[in-house]
């Protein structure tokens, strides 16, 4: 039998998935309240006592769905990557329909703003208590990212369908995402300078991807 599934994204972390109305809720209410402490307090505060107390649960209760820190890290973890990828479903839906001038420009600015509301993602994204279960879901997602980028570029008519595109589009993302991380590290906003240079060096290496796999 595979690991359940759940609106928390991919396989979910979850020792049981809930079924009903009000477990879901309960469920919610807990990773809520697990995402404040994360904010307020880090990786480090994540236990399963203080997130029961705080979220008016009983340990047991919590234990059903998420029986240690790993759990929830992996739980909330899920959470941002799924948001993070609905998102890039929504971009590619649009640049169908739509004539981008500046695909880098706008997708730079569109995650940039992202993670600036996103203040659990940014905790758990520089922390040093990360699982490897959610550094493994972590490359996956930026796979996933990746072969979102690639899906823009061919409904832009920017690029051609082969094997090799997919691996450009994922270099691409992981020095985005290296970039992005080291901005918003030095400021809370992200630091704007450093994100219009990754934007100089992301349009540079589209012209010449493009331009390898026109169609």
């Amino acid at each position: 039998m595979g690991e359940p599934t759940s609106e928390f994204g991919g396989a979910a972390p979850l020792r049981r998935t809930p079924q009903q109305a009000r477990s879901k809720a309960r469920l919610a209410r807990v990773l809520e309240t697990a995402e404040h402490i994360l904010i307020r307090d880090g990786v480090e505060a994540l236990t399963t006592t203080r997130v029961a107390a705080a979220a008016r649960v009983s340990v047991g209760s919590l234990y059903q769905y998420l029986p240690d820190r790993d759990a929830i890290i992996d739980a909330l973890a899920a959470g941002y990557f799924a948001k993070l990828e609905a998102a890039m479903d929504g971009f590619v839906e649009a640049a169908a329909a739509e004539r981008w001038k500046d695909p880098v420009g706008l997708l730079v600015d569109a995650y940039a703003a992202i993670y600036r509301t996103e203040h659990g993602f940014r905790a758990l994204w520089f922390g040093s208590g990360l699982t490897e279960r959610t550094r493994a879901a972590d490359r996956e997602h930026k796979r996933r990212m990746a072969d979102g980028v690639r899906r823009i570029l061919l409904a832009l008519d920017m690029a051609r369908d082969d094997g090799e595109l997919g691996r450009v589009c994922h270099a691409a993302v992981l020095a985005a995402d290296a970039l992005a991380q080291d901005a918003f590290r030095r400021e809370a906003q992200g630091d704007e300078a450093l994100l219009e240079e990754a934007k100089v060096m992301l349009r540079s290496y589209l012209s010449a991807v493009t331009a390898r796999y026109r169609p």
